[in-house]
């Protein structure tokens, strides 16, 4: 049974950092695209950060860029977000998500095939 587990959530002040991991069990990470996403309260949860398999390939939302990293240890088979100068508008509850096709169109991270989600993990930034 494919699944991940998202930790390192918190609560932290504007303009301080988080980093995320997604371990995943009962099946090979490097088989699979890495997704991060995010849901704030009241809205449709959005993409925010991706990587192929093998991390040659990595895209970003606008509203993160410059601010997150998304990497991966396949060795360790996990998956990280690297969170800097967060925002108050970054709040949200973040999901990462595994899948086996990953196409990246104009920058939109587009993920296919049979995966799998994580339960989420809770990040909140005080102002």
């Amino acid at each position: 049974q494919l699944q991940l587990v998202e930790s390192g959530g918190g609560l932290v002040q504007s303009g301080g950092s988080l980093r995320l991991s997604c371990a995943a069990s009962g099946f090979t990470l490097d088989d699979y695209a890495i997704g991060w996403f995010r849901q704030a309260p009241g809205k449709e949860r959005e993409g925010i950060s991706c990587i192929s398999n093998s991390a040659d390939r990595t895209n970003y939302a606008d509203s993160v860029k410059g601010r997150f990293t998304i990497s991966r240890d396949n060795a360790k088979n996990t998956a990280y977000l690297q969170m800097n100068s967060l925002k108050p508008e970054d709040t949200g509850v973040y999901y990462c998500a595994a899948a086996p096709v990953l196409s990246i169109v104009h920058s939109i991270c587009i993920m296919a095939g049979h995966g799998s989600w994580g339960q989420g993990t809770q990040v909140t930034v005080s102002s």
